[in-house]
Order: C-alpha cells, then sequence, then structure tokens
C-alpha cells in the first residue's frame, strides 16, 4: 500500500487546526482525490466534521487506547483504496495524556505511524516572533518531524514577505522547512463552538457550502502540490516502528460471532446522541450483530425485535424538552431496561436514563426514569481526560454483567453536566493515578454512567454484551416476549 499521509498540528488548541484540516480535504477532494480523514484523542465531533465534507467515515487514532501495533493496523486499514490521509491532530502538538508527557499526543501519533507534520500558526499580530515559535516547535524534539508551515489568519498582502522571512530564518536556523501557504480571515474558516467544543454538524446550516468554499480558498492560498510532496513521505510501508504508548498489549479485538439469529442491537442516533466510536461499532459488527439506529427525540417507538440498547453521548440537554415530550419513547425504554434486555448507556445517554434532566437553563425534564435522581447542569468542566474504568471489588460490582471486579476498561470522560447519583460499581482512575472518583450503575444487564468507553481496549466486555444480549432474547422468547 502506498497512501501519502500528513498530520495537521498546532502549538496550541484554537489554532484553526479544524478548519484548515477541513479545508484541505475538500481542495484535494476536488481534485479529484479519494481522501481518508483521522483525529487524533478521543474526540468525537472532529470527526463528525470531516464525515460532513468528505462523506467518509473518519477514524479515531489514540495511542491511549491502542498499542502501537494497533494504531497501525487500523490506520492502514482505514487507508484502504484511498489517496491521500490527512489526519487532524489533537490540543497543541506535544501535549499528551497528562500535563508533564507526550505520550498519546500528535506527536506521539506521527512518530508511531511515521506521519510529516503540517504546522498550524497563527499569524495574526506577530511576525518574526513567529520564527521563535517555529524554532522551539521543531528543537523541542529531535524526530519532530515537522516539515512545512501553514500560516493561519493572515492577509495575502502580508502573506509573501512573512514567508520569505520565516523561511530566510528557518534556513539559518538549520531548518529547511518551506512555508506551504496561509489561511486568511474568511467567514468560510469560523466555526461555530460550545461547551464541549465545535457545534455538531446537523446543527451548522450550509456547513458543507461553508467548508467547500474553505477548499476553493486553500486551493488558491495553500502550495497543494508541496503538499501532496511532504505527504509522501508518510506514504504506505514508511508507517513503522515507533513506540507503543498504549500500556499493555490487550487481546486482539477478533471477529467473534455468536450463534443463532443475528443479534439486533438498537442504538441511538440523531441530534442529541451522536457520539460513538467507528471501533466500537465495527467491533459489534465484527460479533455478528445488526446495529439499528433509532431516535429517541423524533421515532414514536423503539425499532421491533431488539435484543439489546446502547444510548451514546452527545448533547440531550439541548433538546431536553423534546426528549421529555416524546413520552411513549421513554416509556418504552424505561420498560425495557427494567425487563433486563442488556443496555449500554454513556454520558449523555446516561443523563437520559434519569429521572429528570436539566436543560442549559435549569429547567427539570422528566426522562427514562431508569437512574434515580437528577442530571443537572454544574456550571464548570466536571470531568475532562482519559481514565481507566475498574469494577469494584464488592457485591455490587459482582452482580454486573460485563465487567468483572478487578477488570480495567479504558475510557474518557468530558462533560458539564454531573449526577445526583453517578453510580458506585466501578472506580475511574487517571492514567498517572493521582486522582479517581466512583462512577457506573452496574445492575443486572445494564451499565450506565459518564464513562466513554473504548470497546476494544477490553474485547471481553464487548462479548459479554452480545451474550447476554442474545440469552435474553432467547429467555424472553421462551417467555412469551
Amino acid at each position: 500500500m502506498h497512501v501519502p499521509g500528513i498530520l495537521i498540528a498546532a502549538p496550541a488548541s484554537g489554532s484553526g487546526k479544524t478548519a484548515a484540516a477541513c479545508a484541505l480535504m475538500a481542495a484535494f477532494t476536488k481534485r479529484g482525490l479519494t481522501v481518508r480523514a483521522c483525529k487524533c484523542g478521543p474526540d468525537y465531533i472532529d470527526p463528525m466534521f470531516h464525515r460532513e465534507v468528505l462523506g467518509v467515515d473518519s477514524r479515531n487514532l489514540d495511542l491511549f487506547f491502542s498499542s502501537g501495533d494497533e494504531l497501525r493496523e487500523g490506520y492502514e486499514s482505514h487507508l484502504s483504496g484511498a489517496d491521500l490521509a490527512v489526519t487532524e491532530g489533537v490540543m497543541g502538538y506535544y501535549d499528551g495524556m497528562s500535563m508533564d508527557s507526550d505520550a498519546a499526543s500528535s506527536y506521539d501519533v506521527s512518530r508511531t505511524l511515521g506521519l510529516p507534520v503540517l504546522l498550524v500558526l497563527p499569524g495574526r499580530g506577530a511576525s518574526l516572533s513567529l520564527a521563535a515559535v517555529i524554532k522551539g516547535m521543531i528543537g523541542y524534539r529531535p524526530d519532530s518531524r515537522i516539515r512545512g508551515i501553514l500560516l493561519n489568519r493572515v492577509s495575502g498582502m502580508l502573506y509573501p514577505r512573512l514567508k520569505e522571512m520565516l523561511e530566510r530564518e528557518l534556513k539559518a536556523m538549520g531548518h529547511e522547512i518551506p512555508v506551504v501557504g496561509y489561511v486568511p480571515e474568511d467567514e468560510a474558516f469560523v466555526l461555530e463552538s460550545r461547551h464541549l467544543g465545535l457545534v455538531t454538524p446537523q446543527e451548522m446550516e450550509g456547513l458543507k457550502g461553508q467548508l467547500s468554499r474553505a477548499g476553493e480558498i486553500l486551493s488558491r492560498t495553500v502550495d497543494l502540490d508541496l503538499v501532496l510532496r511532504i505527504a509522501e513521505e508518510g506514504a504506505g510501508p514508511g508507517i513503522s516502528g515507533g513506540a507503543a504508548s498504549g500500556g499493555e498489549e490487550k487481546e486482539k479485538a477478533g471477529a467473534k460471532t455468536f450463534p443463532g439469529r443475528v443479534v439486533r442491537i438498537g442504538v441511538a442516533r440523531d441530534r442529541a446522541f451522536c457520539f460513538y466510536y467507528k471501533e466500537n461499532m465495527e467491533l459489534l459488527e465484527n460479533m455478528g450483530c445488526r446495529l439499528i439506529p433509532f431516535s429517541p427525540l423524533s421515532d414514536p417507538a423503539l425499532p421491533e425485535g431488539l435484543d439489546g440498547l446502547i444510548l451514546g453521548g452527545g448533547y440531550p440537554e439541548l433538546y431536553a424538552r423534546q426528549l421529555s415530550e416524546n413520552r411513549r419513547m421513554r416509556e418504552m425504554i424505561r420498560e425495557a431496561v427494567r425487563s433486563g434486555m442488556p443496555c449500554l448507556a454513556e454520558c449523555g445517554g446516561f443523563m437520559y436514563l434519569h429521572d429528570e434532566m436539566e436543560d442549559g437553563e435549569g429547567n427539570p425534564y422528566p426522562m427514562a426514569g431508569v437512574i434515580p435522581g437528577r442530571a443537572f447542569a454544574a456550571g464548570k468542566l466536571v470531568r475532562f481526560g482519559y481514565i481507566n474504568v475498574t469494577a469494584a471489588d464488592r457485591q455490587q460490582a459482582q452482580s454486573g454483567s460485563y465487567l468483572q471486579p478487578g477488570e480495567t476498561i479504558r475510557g474518557h470522560e468530558f462533560h458539564y453536566w454531573d449526577s445526583t447519583d453517578s453510580g458506585h460499581a466501578c472506580r475511574a482512575v487517571k492514567p498517572d493515578g493521582r486522582r479517581s472518583w466512583e462512577c457506573i450503575h452496574m445492575e443486572g444487564n445494564l451499565f450506565a454512567g459518564y464513562p466513554h468507553l473504548y470497546l476494544p481496549s477490553l474485547p471481553v466486555f464487548a462479548e459479554r454484551f452480545v451474550r447476554r444480549c442474545a440469552e435474553w432474547r432467547k429467555d424472553s422468547t421462551a417467555g412469551g416476549r
């Protein structure tokens, strides 16, 4: 396989990585290239922008969730049939899973996959100081792999002088690194934000047209041929080496299947519930599941013949009134979970299962009524970052179906809403071990809490879920369901 690839990085969040990456993808797609998108880290929202631009799935590249070998295998599989891969970085280029570590950073992904890096550098209100920033970014690690500079928020009038000065200064410092172009001040590159980051694509009217315009602009302000030549450094068999930053090797997520009728799992998918890892869905499908999308917002009822439920994350707090008004759906989900139907609910899905949930103004609305208590606006970021979720060694955990006492699955949390009862069946521990807290309701066939889980980090968790779905269907059918 020989697929050129490039990683779009920046010194910090808010530098314009997403707009630049999407515009570059749009520009190359207009050239007739088949582009694949990737996103470093656990982010859900940026990959939705990638899909909106390209019409193809994006893939998360995460060295906390995956070993180096797993990352390379997943990346190569994702690139099948592509002409170019564009990977969007996360946070600052060297920012890793803890404040003093570059593990699982964009830099870590770059060196593991052998990807050259295009550094997006905000240029507004600066000139020679930009050279100092670039020098620091390049020199901080001897294998920085930074091969090009893309200036953001500069004028077409100033750009030629900035490019000449920066390339001259870099050459004097011993770095033959080109400035490949610039992103001008234009509404086409402005993407709205909210408390969880960028808004979801479904909410941004005209997003596709906007990013198409951004691609047209970059086709004039960026040397796309030069970007492609840089990307050739990251082509195909060159993706080798690199340390496995994902910790211990894990049991490989194979395509284990279960006998009998296909297991039908309802997956909540709409504007309120839209945060899902592609790898989680692929793992379940490889185990023989059929994933049935449904909308808690607008569907009048659950799909027929379901054997299990997955309620993912998203923005349910923005649609609290609509979710509450769909009373029949709330009642059907409550009845299904109480009857023992296997259910995985995380973050937004967990909030939906509460007795009540507050909207952004603090107004409470009735929800599914499975979890006692209220999901409420905390007014601040409650939890953020990677976690290891371990089942507690107690009787409460022993009653759970999917995570046994002492077992650990990897995940992350990122939420501004909290709960009057976040659960006590598991303990979430930060990777550095310095902080931990109780979480998760794990009773019978229900596993619900704020953590977003990465199922391939513990495939047996998914296997147990699928098996329970199959067993519940068999038992329910025998009982007259």
